[in-house]
C-alpha cells in the first residue's frame, strides 16, 4: 500500500502567511497529523503533493521517509494525484489523503484499505444532514455507487443525495494511474476532478465499495480560522474522554489543552485552564491546579502544583509543592520533598531533598544541597555579560532573605548567610556569614518636602 496526501492548497480564507496545511492542531501542522496517521499504517511509499508554500512546507516536516511532488498549478485534485505518480509505483493500492483533513483515524483507514483489498475502488463516504458543498455519491437501484457528481455540476435531484464523497480513497495503482490519463476537465469548475475516476471504474467492471468513519468529526476539513478552532476543540475533547476512560480527574473536560503527549499515573488530577506541550509525565496521585503551563516536564508522584505555574524541560521529585506563580526553566531538575513558592524562578539547576525556596527568588545555575532554606528575594547572580558561572550550595545551609550570591561561589556545609549578605567569597561551613553595610541613624536629618504650587 502507498499513500499520496494532497497538500498544495493555498487556503486564502485562512488569511494567514502560513500555508493552511501548517496551520496548527493541538500545537501541531494539520498535516503532521495525517503524516503521523499515515506511518502508523506503514506505507511502501509516503508521497506528499505541496504547491502554495510548498518550501516552508517542505522546510518544516522534512523526513526521510516522504517523497515530495509539486503542484505548481492548482488544476483539481485528479491533477494532484497525476503530479504524485511518478513518485509511486505500479503495485499494490494508493490511499489518498488530505493535508486539511487532520482528524481522521488509523482504524477508520485500515478498514477502508481493507475493503479495497488489490482489486476494488473503496471509497470514505458519510451521510451529512446538510451536504452542502460536497460531492453527491450516487447508487443504482441496486444500492451499487455508479458515479460521485460534485455540487456545482449535480441536479436538483443529486444535491438532495445526503451521502457525500470525503476525498478519501484507496484504489489500485495499476488502475489509478490509467484512469488519472483520460480525465477532462470539462465541468463547472475547469478542474481535472479525482472523483470523475469513479465512473470510469464503473464503466470498466470494477467494483466501488464504500466504507464509513466512526464519527463525522474523522472527516471535517478546515477552511478557515473558524473551523480550525472547531477541529481544535473536537481534538481536544476527545484527548479529554481518553484521560477520563483512564481515571484521571479532570475538573473540567472542556477546558484543557494537550499540545503534544500527556502521559498520567493514577489518581492524577487537572484542574481548568491547562496546557501541557511536548512530552508531560505525572505521576500517581500529582496534582496540577488552573492555568499552568507545562511543557516537557515530568512530576514525580504525589506532588502539588499551584495554580499559574510555568514549567519548561523540568523534572520534579515526588512529593513536591509548587507555587502558586512559580517557574522552572529548562535544565531544572528537583528532588523528592521540593518546596517551591510564589516568584520563583529557578534555571538550569539541581536542588536536593527537603529544601525549600519559598517566595521571590532567581536560582540559576545552581547546585543546591538537601535540607537548604532560600529566604525570601534571594538570587543567584550566575551571568557577568560574559560567561555563566555556577553557585554550589550544600547540604543544611539557611540563607537569609534579600542575600545575593555573585557566582562562582560556594556555601559550606551547615552555613548561615545573613539576610542582606552579598556573598562575593566562599562561606565556610557551620558559621554565620554576613555582609552588609553598617547601619546608621542621622537623627538631624530631614525629610524632603515637596513645594507648594503657586
Amino acid at each position: 500500500m502507498q499513500i499520496t496526501i494532497l497538500a498544495a492548497g493555498q487556503g486564502k480564507r485562512m488569511n494567514s502567511r502560513l500555508p493552511k496545511v501548517l496551520q496548527p492542531i493541538a500545537g501541531q501542522a494539520m498535516l503532521s497529523h495525517v503524516l503521523s496517521t499515515s506511518r502508523s499504517l506503514g506505507p511502501r511509499t509516503l508521497c506528499v503533493v505541496v504547491g502554495h508554500g510548498g518550501d516552508q512546507v517542505r522546510a518544516a516536516l522534512a523526513a526521510p521517509d516522504i517523497v515530495w511532488a509539486e503542484q505548481a498549478q492548482q488544476l483539481g485534485t485528479g491533477h494532484a494525484v497525476q503530479q504524485a505518480m511518478p513518485m509511486l509505483g505500479d503495485e499494490g493500492t494508493v490511499l489518498v489523503l488530505y493535508g486539511d483533513v487532520p482528524l481522521i483515524r488509523a482504524q477508520t483507514l485500515r478498514k477502508l484499505v481493507e475493503a479495497a483489498g488489490s482489486s476494488r475502488v473503496a471509497l470514505l463516504t458519510v451521510n451529512l444532514a446538510d451536504p452542502s458543498g460536497y460531492g453527491r455519491i450516487v447508487r443504482n437501484l441496486n444500492g451499487q455507487v455508479v458515479a460521485i457528481v460534485e455540487e456545482k455540476d449535480a441536479s436538483a435531484e443529486q444535491k438532495g443525495i445526503g451521502e457525500v464523497n470525503t476525498g478519501i480513497m484507496c484504489v489500485p495503482a495499476s488502475l489509478l494511474r490509467g484512469w488519472l490519463g483520460r480525465l477532462q476537465n470539462n465541468n463547472a469548475q475547469a478542474e481535472y476532478y479525482l472523483t470523475d475516476i469513479i465512473g470510469m471504474a464503473v464503466g470498466d467492471g470494477v467494483e466501488v465499495v464504500t466504507q464509513q468513519p466512526a464519527a463525522e468529526w474523522e472527516v471535517l476539513g478546515v477552511n478557515n480560522k473558524a473551523q480550525l478552532a472547531e477541529l481544535e476543540r473536537i481534538h481536544q475533547r476527545n484527548l479529554a474522554d481518553a484521560l477520563l476512560a483512564q481515571g484521571v480527574t479532570l475538573l473540567d473536560p472542556a477546558r484543557i489543552d494537550i499540545r503534544g503527549e500527556l502521559l498520567c499515573g493514577r489518581d492524577v488530577e487537572i484542574d481548568v485552564g491547562c496546557v501541557f506541550e511536548g512530552r508531560v509525565e505525572l505521576a500517581d496521585g500529582a496534582r496540577v491546579g488552573a492555568n499552568c503551563v507545562l511543557r516537557n516536564v515530568k512530576v514525580g508522584e504525589n506532588t502539588r502544583i499551584a495554580p499559574f505555574c510555568h514549567f519548561d524541560g523540568a523534572e520534579i521529585g515526588a512529593g513536591g509543592v509548587l507555587g502558586p506563580y512559580a517557574r522552572l526553566r529548562p535544565g531544572t531538575t528537583l528532588a523528592e520533598d521540593v518546596h517551591v513558592g510564589n516568584f520563583v524562578e529557578i534555571k538550569n539547576s539541581q536542588i536536593a531533598a527537603h529544601s525549600k525556596a519559598n517566595h521571590l527568588s532567581y536560582l540559576g545555575d545552581a547546585t543546591i544541597g538537601s535540607g537548604v532554606n532560600i529566604g525570601a528575594g534571594t538570587i543567584t547572580c550566575n551571568y557577568d555579560g560574559v560567561n555563566k558561572s555556577r553557585t554550589v550550595i550544600e547540604d543544611d545551609v539557611f540563607i537569609g532573605s534579600d542575600t545575593q550570591l555573585v557566582a562562582p561561589v560556594r556555601v559550606g556545609k551547615g552555613a548561615t548567610l545573613g539576610a542582606g549578605t552579598t556573598l562575593t567569597q566562599d562561606a565556610p561551613a557551620n558559621a554565620l556569614t554576613i555582609s552588609r553595610a553598617r547601619q546608621l541613624t542621622l537623627t538631624d536629618w530631614q525629610r524632603p518636602v515637596k513645594k507648594k504650587k503657586d
